[in-house]
């Protein structure tokens, strides 16, 4: 895992500097002396904030930096915040559901090149968003994709060339047909998104 120093200013941001630490193990004390490492290399008088992702280590080195310096303000990142926030919205149980049969039916569509070609047939050579791994965020980039295509993929599973394609005569690729041919699913897709909405606000 490799860690990275961005410094923020009038100018900009620019990179400061990374470290190489997959070997390392994580704890509140070496995040606490690797932030402070790099506070005295810019100045403890030049830094006004600190910004990190919401991990417990991070919080408890947090606790010590306002010990060492209690004027510098730790503040949690807005981005991560956000995404833990979209996160559990994902796990409720009228999203989570949703959310796996998007991902079911994209990575079916993604797994064949038959099905791949058709869907970019349908969709002008358009691609939709296929969920990240990291980033719980990216699902709900993806249902926003899907309901923009909705006409065309639905066009698509009641075309000749789907019904004539091998890959669509299996439980997958049944399981995708069915998912794009029902009304609960997109209704459901829209629930999402506007949670996803919401919780921006």
């Amino acid at each position: 895992r490799i860690m990275n120093l961005c410094v923020h200013c009038k100018l900009g941001t620019a990179f400061l500097e990374s470290k190489e630490a997959s070997t390392d193990a994580h704890t509140i004390l070496y995040i606490f002396n690797y932030v402070v490492e790099c506070i005295e290399k810019i100045g403890a008088e030049n830094v006004v904030q600190v910004v990190k992702d919401n991990a417990s280590n991070n919080m408890g080195a947090k606790e010590m930096l306002k010990g060492k310096w209690p004027k510098i303000f730790w503040s949690s990142c807005a981005t991560h915040t956000l995404n833990l926030m979209v996160e559990a919205i994902g796990k409720l149980k009228q999203f989570g559901p949703t959310i796996i049969k998007a991902k079911q039916m994209t990575i079916f569509l993604y797994a064949h090149h038959k099905t791949l070609s058709l869907m970019r047939s349908f969709m002008k050579k358009r691609d939709t968003v296929r969920p990240g791994v990291t980033r719980f965020a990216s699902a709900f980039i993806t249902l926003q994709s899907l309901v923009s295509k909705k006409k065309e993929l639905r066009a698509m599973v009641c075309s000749d060339e789907w019904e004539a394609c091998k890959h669509t005569k299996t439980v997958k690729g049944k399981a995708a047909n069915t998912t794009i041919m029902s009304r609960g699913f997109w209704k459901n897709v829209s629930l999402c998104i506007k949670a996803r909405f919401l919780s921006h606000w």
